[in-house]
């Protein structure tokens, strides 16, 4: 089971498009690490298609499933017809961060709420099936001083823990300013202090 702060989020912004009895359906997707970035999103859409009859949109930002930060818009479709269903296949998709805007142009047949609703859902849906993926994972930053005896041996050990070094310094002792997963923070911290015969320092920074 993938850890919280590891998980799926778009590669890249990615498109599909359908025509359902003349109405077409542009539906967009894209990464949206924040609520600013899912709207300014959101916008550079409506300016791009700013004739089409309704730009519906839905974002989730944070992890899988989450609905601490969400929102969505029928933009003028009826109430409960397009962005709600549009949340939904984002909300059940396991992908995070993400915003999804789905533009329509009307074809002169009305569909129904029923019709709009599974229009929306699958838009999303077939653009989701297609998207390139990344992975968002949370990072952490540390500092550790070691006595010069144990620089190949923790240089050894960062790989395990796919841990990369940003800044090195020589003075006294050997003090490195490491990256690595939150995940791996407190038990590489472990395996330092193990290495070392408790010789290191070890400061994690703040977020």
């Amino acid at each position: 089971m993938m850890p919280a702060n590891r998980y799926p989020i778009p590669a890249r912004t990615h498109r599909v498009e359908e025509v359902i009895r003349r109405s077409r359906f542009i539906a967009t997707v894209s990464y949206a690490p924040t609520v600013a970035d899912a709207r300014a999103f959101i916008q550079t859409i409506r300016q791009e298609f700013p004739d089409a009859t309704h730009n519906v949109w839905a974002y989730l930002v944070g992890p899988p499933g989450s609905a601490a930060q969400m929102g969505y818009s029928d933009d003028g479709e009826p109430h409960g017809a397009a962005g709600r269903p549009a949340f939904t296949v984002l909300q059940h998709s396991g992908i995070g961060d993400i915003v999804a805007v789905i533009t329509r142009y009307f074809g002169g047949v009305k569909l129904g709420k029923g019709g709009l609703a599974r229009a929306y859902r699958d838009g999303v849906k077939q653009a989701l099936a297609t998207l390139p993926l990344a992975e968002h994972r949370v990072m952490a930053t540390m500092e550790v001083v070691i006595p010069y005896a144990f620089i190949t041996p923790l240089q050894r050990l960062l790989p395990d823990y796919e841990a990369k070094i940003l800044s090195e310094e020589y003075g006294a002792d050997a003090a490195y300013r490491l990256q690595l997963p939150l995940e791996h923070s407190a038990t590489f911290a472990d395996a330092v202090i193990g290495l070392t015969h408790g010789a290191a320092l070890i400061a994690r920074e703040k977020d």
